[in-house]
């Protein structure tokens, strides 16, 4: 027997996370589908090929992974795994055995249904059944399926990031929007970002100031939202910034923003700026905000080496 791929490790894990409706640690769920799936010794021993974690165990995560996207488990804190009641109903509607037509669609849920209900039009994201298209593995290149499996990387730690940030107080984001703009280059050192948070008025979180005697400055609003951010909440913050005589203002949120919202804010400012949940993570992914980056070294031949000279 050769290790489950992630794909096949999906029902053994819904079915863990079932008996445990309260959560469970990720290392107990580890040990629980390998018992489940009769690992043996040396299966559960096999590493990548960078030697840094066990196979099953990696697989086990992007299993998890896409029953998160789907929105039948959770992980409300760091190495805890959940099931959520959409989950229990999920696993209830299918009590003895789960179709492989269902198992392959929960295995290409696109990343954007965890966090995000709505998209910045405020249409809802398709259903676990729809499959993202990709090109069959024996089609694709070499280099196509590294693009491939880099984006697909890149989606779950931007899921991962917005379930984490979720998890964390609202101080926290606040904190977290002004190291993520520092990050971006805004401001001159750390200490020229101040965290207003509730003690301020008018809807203003953060103070940045551009240079050493803050005669410039850009005002910031960080709200951790589930729906769209609407018109309302984009004027609100702009008769803040009108408040403080302002010129400069960024609203991040962890959602998306309706195009209400968004027409509104083009409108009356160039320099109104709205970051959605979506570019947030993918800005801090690229900065290295809350995240780390491996390198990876693809050997390509040196045709100058080879040349006549």
């Amino acid at each position: 027997m050769t290790v489950p791929t992630y794909v096949e490790f999906i029902e053994p894990l819904l079915r863990v996370l079932v008996m445990h409706p309260g959560g469970i640690r990720a290392p107990d769920v580890y040990a629980l589908v390998a018992t489940a799936t009769a690992l043996s010794e040396d299966e559960r021993a096999q590493l990548l090929p960078s030697g840094r974690q066990a196979v099953y165990v990696n697989r086990l995560g992007w299993a998890h992974d896409r029953l998160k996207r789907a929105g039948y488990s959770s992980s409300p804190r760091r190495a805890w795994w959940t099931i959520t009641p959409e989950g229990v109903a999920f696993a209830k509607a299918h009590p003895t055995t789960i179709s492989q037509e269902m198992i392959d669609a929960l295995a290409h849920v696109g990343p954007d249904s965890r966090l995000r209900p709505e998209t910045s039009d405020g249409d809802r994201p398709a259903d676990v059944a729809a499959i993202a298209p990709q090109l069959p593995p024996a089609v694709a290149s070499p280099e196509e399926r590294i693009d491939t499996a880099v984006k697909e990387l890149h989606d779950s730690v931007s899921g991962d990031l917005l379930d984490l940030i979720a998890a964390n107080t609202p101080a926290f984001f606040e904190q977290l929007v002004l190291d993520f703009l520092h990050a971006l280059g805004y401001g001159t050192d750390p200490d020229s970002l101040h965290r207003v948070g509730r003690s301020g008025d008018g809807g203003i979180d953060g103070i940045i100031s551009l240079d050493r005697l803050g005669f410039e400055k850009v005002y910031v609003q960080a709200k951790r939202w589930q729906g769209s951010v609407g018109r309302p909440e984009i004027q609100g913050f702009f008769g803040a910034l009108a408040g403080h005589r302002a010129t400069k203002g960024v609203f991040i949120t962890t959602s998306s923003f309706t195009k209400e919202a968004r027409e509104y804010a083009a409108r009356v400012s160039d320099s109104l700026v709205l970051v959605d949940g979506a570019r947030l993570t993918s800005l801090m992914i690229s900065h290295g905000v809350g995240v780390s980056h491996s390198i990876l070294k693809l050997a390509k031949i040196d045709s100058d080496y080879f040349d006549d000279t």
